[in-house]
């Protein structure tokens, strides 16, 4: 199995855990009383997958991106080249001496 891939179905492996344990507080915590409401109903168990499975999709890809971003070289700063050094230009501007049209009142 490529390396790549087998990141990918590691990242979504513990992005589903932390959904998993992200529901747990949320029913733990009673946020918003969404615990009552899920612990309380016939159907709550349909409400608990539906955040698992929807919570997992989004902390995999964040995970899967962690993952990603940290295998970026670091760069030791600027590579030839010499630095560029900006200098502010004064510029004249002359007034314009015409009344201002009022285009609001139409």
């Amino acid at each position: 199995m490529p390396k790549l891939v087998r990141l990918y179905i590691q990242s979504i492996a513990v992005g589903f855990a932390l959904s998993v344990l992200f529901l747990g507080a949320l029913l733990w915590l009673d946020i918003g009383g969404l615990g009552g409401l899920i612990l309380g109903s016939s159907t709550g168990f349909v409400a608990a997958a539906m955040l698992i499975v929807f919570n997992g999709i989004i902390f995999s890809g964040a995970q899967f991106a962690y993952v990603i971003m940290r295998m970026a070289d670091h760069d030791d700063g600027p590579r030839g080249g010499r630095a560029v050094r900006l200098e502010p230009i004064p510029v004249k501007v002359a007034a314009q001496k015409t009344p201002v049209k009022r285009a609001l009142r139409r």
